[in-house]
């Protein structure tokens, strides 16, 4: 397991970017896990708008705080607060653990009476699957939906096999695809890939709120993002998918990229839309 806690420090520092100085963190709990509570330190950001976010890390390596500086950049469109969940992680805790705790997690929110039409719900790779899980588990358990939510390069297809698997291997500057299925193979600990809650691009996605899917051009994932917008759109729920050129996996995680702080300002913009209208805080 040392191997997996080094993987976990790498990640982190690589990744993890300070908060603004006007947005305050707070440790929290929610369904029954840690989680990151943020909110904006300024005049008229005490609103009831709550975004769940959930962390990418191929199910293995990630936390609520290395993804926290994406959580602030949506959260600057929204008049509240925005809460990132610490899922368990594989391979101690195997599927559907997270999926587990994530819907613990949304179900707890709407029990404390956040009202789901001022619930938004974003996640990057791993967590963006995750995302799609939740909000598929709430629909089949008879649950509100959340008003919207925004996927980043999301990893909805754990067998591998879309097209970009192998015309974007070479060019994807994070992954091979045996990355990707050591990660994999680590979550599903022998279980089916193909199953809708671990792959949601074969999932049916009737009933889901509206989705912007933002991916780039350079990565092994961009089928996923593809595939999972066409999915979406024949089961008739309103997506909208970017594709931005030369762009790598998860790149609004980079904080000095002038196309990530564009591609977070549409993100914000649409959940705000969504929200029922623009709130943008300066």
């Amino acid at each position: 397991m040392s191997d997996i806690a080094e993987r976990r420090d790498q990640f982190a520092a690589l990744f993890t970017r300070p908060l603004p100085a006007d947005v305050d963190s707070s440790a929290t709990t929610l369904g029954g896990r840690p989680a990151l509570e943020l909110r904006r330190a300024a005049p008229g950001t005490a609103g009831e708008d709550v975004l769940l976010y959930l962390h990418g890390g191929g199910f293995v390596v990630g936390s609520a705080r290395v993804t926290a500086h994406v959580s602030a950049a949506l959260l600057r469109h929204l008049d509240g607060r925005a809460v990132s969940l610490d899922y368990r992680l594989a391979p101690e805790h195997a599927f559907p653990a997270a999926p587990d705790d994530c819907m613990a997690a949304y179900r707890e929110l709407l029990d404390s009476g956040v009202d789901p039409q001022r619930l938004v719900v974003a996640g990057d790779s791993a967590g963006a699957a995750l995302a799609v899980v939740t909000m598929m588990r709430a629909r089949n358990a008879g649950l509100p939906m959340p008003a919207a939510a925004v996927l980043f390069s999301p990893a909805v297809d754990l067998t591998l096999s879309g097209a970009s698997m192998r015309s974007k291997d070479g060019v994807d500057p994070f992954f091979a695809p045996a990355d990707l299925k050591w990660l994999f193979d680590r979550y599903l600990a022998g279980g089916d890939g193909a199953a809708p809650e671990a792959s949601p691009v074969f999932a049916d996605l009737t009933g889901l709120p509206p989705l912007l899917i933002q991916v780039g051009s350079s990565e092994l994932l961009l089928d996923d993002a593809v595939r999972l917008a066409a999915r979406a759109g024949a089961d008739e729920v309103a997506v909208t998918l970017e594709v931005v050129p030369r762009q790598p996996h998860v790149f609004q995680l980079d904080d000095e990229s002038a196309e990530a702080a564009a591609a977070l300002e549409r993100a914000g913009r649409f959940l705000a839309t969504r929200l029922g209208g623009e709130k943008e805080r300066s």
